[in-house]
């Protein structure tokens, strides 16, 4: 009994010790058998040598690939997988950028490799839109499991960031001056008391640090990437004052002109665009300026801040939730397109296949023509 019981007990300790090595984290276990991409070797397409100003005044009007590379695998989110078909119906409507989201960490081992396989899918994909000589914004978004802005993760995070952008920078330095990389999609801290109102004094700082290491690792790759024009975030890509003022623009000594865009977001009038509580209206007037001033106010501080100052913003996400209010829609969406437009600043349309959800990526059409009409109409 006593032998039995000593043998009961070594087989309750190995299964749990087995247990605990099945559970780790995904930074910490390899999901997929770690094979190292192979270098791309220089060879430059054609580059027009421009400043960030100078690209972004020929952006009309952009669309999110959203909740597709940015799911944890391209169809678990509930939208279909990416056809070329998908790009050809977005620019045939007039569409001339398309925003391509990526969550690189559900796709790395412990030591921060992306799965070669899913790099190719990606670049896949990048190459629908410069098929079409389309401007694209490619990003690391949904990351905040490995890339975090607290001093005391900063060293883990810093080395995980390095190594996926060179590896993004490294497989994409040969496009054209079209393809603009973008570090974080709305780096923060989830959970924080500050998380949308734009971060601690800490938060940004590492952030900035962030931002640089990110300029630095494009352009040690070399090819196109020694000019490639480069998007940074405010904290959260939010367009709170504390966001913005927080920013620094990061240095670039091999470039005599600016080759940086700020990336913001607004979704507003919140209760209107965004909010799914109490509160939530469906109706928006432009001789309301109440409804108005909703949107002019975040846009005015980024202009104030950036843009008037020589430093192109993009809105790299904005749109109105469905509450089956497609004229209201419309209404605010030719408004808040064409106002930013009057400040220098194109928008990217935030298309999720659900509630903000425009393009049907099955057939094509779009479930809300009226809005994508008052979108184009808008930027033009």
């Amino acid at each position: 009994m006593k032998k039995t019981s000593i043998f009961i007990v070594s087989v309750l300790i190995i299964t749990l010790f087995v247990s605990c090595i099945s559970k780790k984290t995904p930074a910490e276990a390899p999901q997929f058998d770690p094979v190292v991409m192979q270098p791309v070797p220089d060879d430059p397409k054609p580059f027009n040598d421009i400043s960030a100003s100078d690209l972004v005044v020929n952006i009309k009007i952009g669309w999110n690939l959203g909740n597709t590379l940015d799911a944890p695998n391209e169809t678990a989110w509930g939208n279909p997988k990416t056809k070329k078909s998908n790009i050809d119906a977005i620019k045939a409507a007039g569409f001339d950028t398309v925003r391509i989201p990526v969550s690189w960490s559900h796709h790395v081992d412990r030591n921060y490799n992306i799965n070669p396989n899913f790099m190719e899918r990606v670049k896949e994909i990048v190459g629908y839109a410069i098929d079409n000589d389309m401007y694209v914004l490619l990003n690391s978004h949904h990351d905040e499991t490995i890339f975090k802005f607290k001093n005391s993760e900063m060293a883990v995070s810093k080395a995980a960031f390095e190594r996926v952008w060179e590896q993004i920078a490294g497989q994409f330095k040969n496009e054209n001056e079209k393809l603009i990389f973008e570090g974080l999609n709305e780096p923060r801290t989830k959970g924080s008391s500050a998380e949308w109102t734009g971060g601690t004094k800490e938060e940004r700082d590492n952030l900035n640090e962030m931002e640089q290491i990110f300029v630095d690792v494009v352009r040690a790759s070399g090819s196109n990437n020694t000019k490639r024009i480069l998007m940074v975030s405010t904290y959260a890509a939010s367009a709170e004052q504390a966001a913005i003022d927080g920013v620094k623009i990061p240095n670039d000594p091999s470039n005599t002109m600016n080759k940086f865009i700020v990336s913001v977001h607004s979704y507003s009038p919140y209760f209107f665009a965004l909010h799914e509580g109490g509160g939530s209206v469906s109706t928006w007037n432009k001789n309301n300026s109440n409804d108005t001033n909703g949107i002019k106010i975040p846009l005015d501080r980024a202009y104030n801040k950036f843009v008037s100052k020589g430093i192109p913003v993009i809105l790299g996400e904005f749109g109105a939730i469905n509450r089956n209010n497609e004229d209201a829609r419309a209404e605010w969406a030719e408004y808040y397109v064409s106002y930013a437009k009057s400040k220098d600043m194109p928008c990217v349309w935030w298309d999720d296949g659900g509630n903000f959800k425009l393009l049907n990526r099955g057939n094509n059409s779009f479930y809300f023509p009226k809005i994508k009409d008052a979108l184009i109409k808008g930027a033009n």
